[in-house]
């Protein structure tokens, strides 16, 4: 229920919370479901999935609803460990564990199928990523600024080290992820590069994020494989 599970025969050592952002894309969160439940109980984590979905027609906002899952997840468990994940992605190895590095927000997605395996360039934080809610805060979150797609990791892995922090990385042997419909016809776009950044991270990291949240909260709902929090 709600999307919450701790393990019935032992007490879990980590308690995380996966946060993905949604819209409309309910082939794909079906398709998560049905991998990502299967898989943490096998790491015998105690978890919940949080679904944010943003109302209207706008343009989407990932790094915003993920700061508004954050920020509500936090009210319901101090949870050890955040899993920021993309609605596209799902793991292929168990070993891949959704937990937290101690000390340095952690890269989970190390090799997607679509960038075949390998890190498309050295800054990348795309995907899912791990970090504590002390390192999430360390840094100010996400930015609420980003409308559209992309950009936003890139803005993150920079405010990682401004934060005085690095990123480490799963093991690309163990990081492996396959991205849902996609297509090599569509995405022949090797060798991939950083996106341009539009916005001015070293100026604006400590004015733009967690310190400046504002959004309505619509509703909250638990489903018998989630919870929805619905914001505008």
């Amino acid at each position: 229920s709600g999307g919450h599970y701790r393990p019935p025969h032992c007490f879990a050592r980590y308690k995380s919370a996966i946060l993905v952002a949604y819209r409309n894309q309910e082939k794909h969160l079906h398709h998560l479901l049905y991998y990502i439940h299967p898989f943490l109980q096998r790491q015998q984590l105690s978890y919940t999935i949080y679904l944010i979905q943003q109302v209207g027609s706008g343009s989407f906002n990932r790094a915003k609803l993920l700061n508004v899952g954050v920020r509500e997840a936090m009210k319901d468990e101090e949870w050890d460990c955040l899993i920021l994940h993309d609605i596209d992605l799902v793991p292929e190895n168990d070993y891949n564990l959704y937990i937290c590095d101690e000390y340095y927000p952690k890269h989970l997605a190390s090799a997607m199928d679509k960038f075949q395996y390998t890190l498309p360039y050295k800054s990348f934080f795309g995907g899912v990523s791990a970090l504590t809610p002390e390192h999430y805060m360390k840094m100010n979150g996400f930015p609420n600024t980003y409308w559209g797609d992309g950009g936003e990791n890139d803005d993150i892995a920079t405010r990682i080290h401004l934060a005085g922090m690095k990123i480490v990385r799963t093991s690309p042997h163990v990081g492996h992820y396959r991205v849902m419909d996609y297509s090599e016809e569509t995405e022949l776009q090797e060798p991939w590069s950083r996106p341009p950044s539009r916005h001015n991270t070293r100026k604006t990291w400590k004015a733009d994020g967690m310190n400046t949240l504002q959004f309505r909260l619509l509703s909250r709902t638990k489903h018998p494989l989630y919870t929805k929090i619905t914001v505008d």
